[in-house]
């Protein structure tokens, strides 16, 4: 039973005690039973209700039928109307006739219903769940009696998503279709499974609500957010870059396949100048070239515990999943190849440079559902898996947070030799909260204290970067939040200066 249900059961036995209790009363004045037995009658009606409500909770009883608010107004109306008789003789008659008047509305509130079968609800999820990216989950409620209802339809919790409603509510009218939606937010990534859909109905008089168990089991998924390749900066200039310029991308003296030759211009660098063909022309000519496309982009996903910890409401883990999928997409733009490779202690998922755009998606679904683990990662399997799968020079993007000097130490010779044939890249991603507290003056102890750790956390990570930078890698180090962005960004250096 959800608390509102407990709630609302609890209100409802209040209620019934003082209907109990006027009863007693009326009993009191007119039938003239000793006072003793007026307060045994009070307390024995609340007992009951008490040990009528804890049973329902205990034995997870779903009543078909349960009282509306409404009803229980009504009730505590009449309650009080007798509380008073005594005081005042014409509250008898009139406490009389409204609970004449209420028996006959919840009569032809019973009467009316409209049955289940002629209220069905159907659950249409959106196409694609995306991680911390609210849309909303829609119900089709048709009902097909000659009264119209008012629902609502609450669904059984689930671990990747979060209600930011309590129960999707509205009204349909008879004979006719409506639509409820109810906002959600997927708060993790993986494959789930929708249960059954709690509803309850009720009709105009709204005296009864009918409640319901519609069996709605379906699967569903939860894929990383990949919205920030829509966002990313200024989209009308790099829209131009990604379709213009990564397809065939002519910079003057970049690149690393030829194009074409044009006349030297004012601003031509030196070294743009193609001599063979000045001589030929008897005038400077400059060569253009296109960066090359179709080369090995390889993803390399640390799944191990350093991933596990928290920024904000999203594991280091869930950002370098979604970096890696966006970057992914923007290289299959370029007609780049893209493979994958994530390990922990040992491989657990690898996919070789593929420039389909089949590939991508085989990607993503490799990749949404991965967890890291509790465990210290491989790196020297996971290097080794690359060097004997891998032979033509690519750029290997790695995402971790190896800022442990323990677990640096096994990375740096692997590292230093897979730099010597490839272009590594390595991907920190870092608390914005170490550098806010480095920023703010301390004003006590506490404020010092944890200035001196964000201190040496920023100084962890600088001496991490430093030494992977000695053993060959290019290391990106960004807040969280920016890894997608950044690791786009680096990408699209390495694509402009033909570091390939």
């Amino acid at each position: 039973m959800s608390e509102r249900a407990a709630r609302a059961l609890g209100g409802a036995g209040l209620l019934l005690a003082y209907a109990l209790g006027g009863g007693a009363l009326l009993l009191d004045w007119t039938l003239q039973i000793p006072h003793a037995a007026h307060v045994a009658l009070l307390l024995g009606g609340a007992l009951l209700v008490a040990a009528v409500s804890f049973a329902v909770w205990r034995l997870r009883l779903r009543l078909p039928l349960w009282v509306t608010p409404r009803l229980l107004y009504a009730l505590g109306g009449i309650a009080l109307l007798l509380a008073c008789a005594p005081g005042v003789a014409a509250f008898v008659p009139i406490a009389v006739a409204a609970t004449i008047a209420l028996g006959v509305l919840l009569a032809a509130d019973v009467v009316t219903g409209p049955p289940r079968r002629e209220v069905i609800v159907t659950r249409q999820p959106p196409e694609h769940f995306a991680l911390r990216h609210a849309t909303h989950l829609a119900y089709a409620v048709e009902n097909r009696s000659r009264a119209a209802i008012r629902a609502g339809i609450v669904e059984t919790p689930l671990r990747t998503l979060r209600f930011l409603q309590g129960e999707a509510a509205g009204e349909a009218p008879a004979r006719s279709r409506a639509r409820f939606t109810c906002a959600v937010l997927p708060v993790a990534r993986g494959e789930d499974r929708f249960g059954a859909l709690y509803v309850w109905y009720e009709n105009r008089i709204g005296l009864i609500r009918r409640r319901v168990v519609v069996e709605a089991a379906a699967e569903l998924r939860v894929y990383p957010d990949l919205s920030a390749v829509e966002r990313y900066g200024a989209l009308h200039v790099r829209n131009r870059l990604i379709e213009m310029g990564l397809r065939k991308m002519r910079l003057r003296g970049v690149g690393t396949e030829f194009e074409s030759l044009r006349e030297w211009s004012d601003g031509d660098a030196f070294r743009a100048v193609d001599w063979k063909a000045t001589a030929r022309r008897g005038k400077l000519m400059v060569a253009q070239h296109e960066v090359e496309r179709s080369q090995n982009l390889m993803l390399l996903i640390d799944c191990g515990r350093l991933m596990t910890p928290r920024i904000d409401e999203q594991r280091k883990f869930d950002y370098a999943v979604t970096a890696a999928l966006s970057l992914a997409t923007i290289a299959g733009l370029a007609s780049d190849r893209v493979g994958v490779v994530a390990f922990a202690g040992e491989i657990l998922a690898a996919a070789a440079p593929r420039s389909t755009r089949s590939s991508i998606a085989r990607l993503s679904e490799m990749l949404y559902d991965l967890e890291p683990r509790f465990e210290e990662a491989n790196y020297a399997r996971a290097f080794a898996y690359l060097r004997a799968h891998v032979t033509k020079r690519s750029l290997i993007v790695f995402l971790t947070d190896v800022i442990d000097p323990l677990a640096q130490a096994s990375l740096l010779g692997e590292l230093a030799s897979l730099a010597r044939r490839h272009l590594v890249v390595c991907v920190f991603m870092n608390d914005a909260a170490v550098a806010s507290a480095l920023d703010r003056e301390p004003r006590d102890v506490v404020d010092a204290y944890r200035c001196g750790v964000a201190l040496g956390l920023a100084e962890e990570r600088r001496t991490a970067a430093a030494t992977l930078t000695r053993a060959g890698a290019v290391v990106v180090d960004v807040p969280a939040r920016k890894l997608t962005t950044a690791v786009i960004d680096e990408y699209l250096r390495v694509k402009q200066r033909g570091l390939l």
